[in-house]
């Protein structure tokens, strides 16, 4: 009988401590993926992840292209050995069965022990990195990393107040647009009434973020406008329908429109891009929308753009 009532406490005690620690994984601001972080590791303020202090250790999570998993998953089963002596390993996490990788690099002249893991989500593919400098290596072992990796768990969604809360502007206006979802925690954000699983390009979406450099002289900035206005990914056969400076919350502007095709059905589409140019930092606004949607996009897109102010 004692060894029952010991066996049950035993029993209810590893139960209780698998939950404690499921509860424990953290998400950094914006990450999609999270993890139990090893001791020592803190979130971290230039990145989405965590690293020490001395900003020695780092990890790094993102999110990668849902067809990206399956082709690391692909190439395991085809060579499960590895190449250039780099052999890939599984690994059970809450999220699925996750790939990862490990080996010996050097960041300038300093040893270091790089990492990798991916995992299958909803939507998209997790994805998680590491870099341990040789003199924390003992500390932050293989099998340090492997049980971290081990704890990763993915949300579908970031609340939206966390994700806006990464930005570097405030946004007082969002014109209902169905999802709202940071493409770089704290550089790009994406709005769309579109998803990831029928794509972005068959209804409005408008991309807000930050360009470090642009033109100080008024001269320049319709060319560099111009030439920016190229870059917009996804965007072909682009023909630019008119360019010319505006104002835009008071600040010095330019405003180019675009019509392209885009998306893997070829969809027509008007495309309007601002730049609010700053002393240190630009506003870069970009609204798209299916050409016969436009009339009724374009005042949803303005609204936008003029709710955005400096976070004070």
């Amino acid at each position: 009988m004692k060894s029952l009532r010991y066996f049950a406490a035993v029993t209810l005690l590893v139960a209780a401590t698998c939950s404690a620690h499921a509860a424990d994984a953290v998400f950094a601001p914006g990450a999609r993926v999270g993890l139990v972080p090893l001791v020592g590791l803190v979130k971290a303020k230039t990145f989405t992840g965590f690293e020490t202090e001395d900003h020695g250790v780092k990890v790094l999570m993102a999110d990668l292209p849902m067809e990206a998993y399956g082709e690391v998953a692909n190439a395991f089963k085809a060579n499960p050995g590895g190449t250039g002596g780099i052999k890939p390993e599984s690994i059970e996490t809450a999220a699925g069965l996750a790939y990862y990788t490990a080996e010996s690099a050097k960041e300038g002249a300093t040893n270091v022990r790089r990492y990798s893991m991916i995992l299958p989500g909803p939507t998209f593919s997790g994805y998680v990195a590491v870099q341990v400098p040789e003199n924390a290596s003992k500390i932050y072992t293989d099998e340090a990393v492997r049980q971290m990796f081990a704890s990763a768990v993915l949300r579908s969604e970031v609340p939206l107040a966390e994700q806006l809360g990464t930005m570097p502007f405030n946004m007082s206006e969002l014109s209902s647009f169905k999802n709202v979802r940071t493409l770089a925690p704290g550089a790009a954000l994406i709005l769309a009434d579109g998803d990831e699983k029928s794509g972005f390009e068959i209804a409005p979406f408008m991309i807000v973020g930050l360009i470090g450099s642009a033109p100080s002289s008024p001269d320049d900035r319709g060319r560099f406008a111009q030439q920016i206005a190229t870059t917009i990914p996804g965007v072909r056969d682009a023909r630019i329908t008119m360019s010319e400076p505006v104002r835009i919350d008071g600040q010095p502007g330019y405003e180019t429109r675009i019509d392209a095709t885009s998306g893997k059905d070829n969809t027509p589409v008007t495309v309007v891009q601002w730049l609010r140019f700053g002393s240190q930092t630009s506003l870069r606004i970009i609204g798209s929308s299916p050409r016969d949607d436009w009339s009724k996009a374009f005042p949803r897109f303005r609204a936008v753009r003029d709710g955005i102010q400096p976070r004070g």
